[in-house]
């Protein structure tokens, strides 16, 4: 007798049909099953890569070099020894830690400030939320044509305020080059903060507050003693995320400076860059990926022990 005559005479009788050994399976494993296809899609973009890319970093993977010859940890020599290699990340440091401390306090300001109600306060909650939608190229752009010299505004502008003339050549002189890169990233990425930190603060219960204000507390004693204490797990987060995108700056400094004048703008991004896809060092480029893989993965993880810790306490 055929299995689905079974079935049939099991289900005309009201018992249950026996299902066969792989359908008994796959019903004790069906959650497992129904996620099979996305874990192995996933294993397959993104496993695989970077295994290979761990494979590339030993050997000799040039396109100016015929051959493919196991060179060993030679490639991470090379990166370690390269001086422009190790200023590329000092400037990463540098860059992002100074970007992500300027968006934190202007963002949190503009938080509390926005926590009062005005008039027209939603529709300056709109303007100051759009630069978050604007491409980090067009933000490059954009300051390219506002600080190059002799066409921008800036100077024009500083000439009338200061009144003496100003020929600052802000994305070719030191330090300006620098403080030209961090407004950019501040003004795209400050309502970044901002919209994160005014979530966190709408979050705090208004009873503490109230009973703050009937107690007599100051408002300075109230900012260090309810609001900062409720809005640090929150603070961790924005400043957590921000942090681990701000170490890959790429876009503005590719725009705005190509890296120059020299190699004084070079960022760990656009150094990996540089040494991959323009001179086709791609095995002492993908070497430099991972050492620079292993430095955020130590940032990442004190991070996000601190968050965890803050969420525990």
């Amino acid at each position: 007798m055929s299995e689905t005559n079974v079935i049939r005479r099991l289900e005309a009788a009201g018992l249950p049909p026996q299902l066969s050994r792989f359908g008994e399976w796959a019903d004790r494993h069906f959650k497992w099953v129904l996620v099979a296809p996305a874990v192995l899609l996933i294993l397959a973009l993104s496993i695989y890569p970077l295994v290979y890319s761990l494979v590339v970093s030993f050997i000799n993977f040039d396109f100016q070099v015929p051959g493919h010859a196991f060179v060993g940890f030679k490639n991470f020599e090379r990166v370690i020894a390269d001086p422009v290699a190790r200023w590329s990340l000092v400037l990463t440091a540098f860059l992002s830690f100074s970007s992500v401390a300027i968006e934190f306090i202007l963002g949190f300001a503009v938080a509390m400030t926005m926590m009062r109600s005005f008039p027209g306060r939603g529709l300056i909650m709109s303007i100051l939320i759009v630069p978050l939608f604007i491409s980090p190229v067009i933000v490059g752009q954009t300051f390219t044509l506002l600080l190059q010299r002799p066409f921008g505004p800036t100077n024009y502008v500083l000439s009338a305020l200061l009144g003496n003339e100003v020929t600052i050549s802000w994305l070719t002189e030191s330090p300006y080059i620098y403080f030209s890169l961090i407004l950019a990233d501040v003004w795209q990425w400050t309502p970044f903060m901002f919209v994160i930190l005014l979530a966190g603060l709408t979050a705090i219960p208004p009873n503490l507050y109230e009973a703050a204000e009937l107690d007599g507390v100051g408002p300075w004693q109230v900012f260090w003693s309810i609001t900062v204490p409720h809005l640090g797990p929150m603070i961790l987060l924005a400043i957590t995320f921000r942090l681990l995108d701000a170490i890959r700056l790429f876009d503005t400094i590719f725009i705005m400076t190509g890296g120059g004048p020299g190699t004084s703008t070079y960022t760990a991004s656009y150094y990996l860059y540089t040494i991959g896809f323009t001179q086709f060092h791609l095995s002492q480029a993908t070497a430099g990926s991972w050492l620079f893989l292993i430095f955020t993965a130590l940032v990442v993880v004190f991070l996000v022990r601190r968050l965890l810790k803050a969420e525990t306490n």
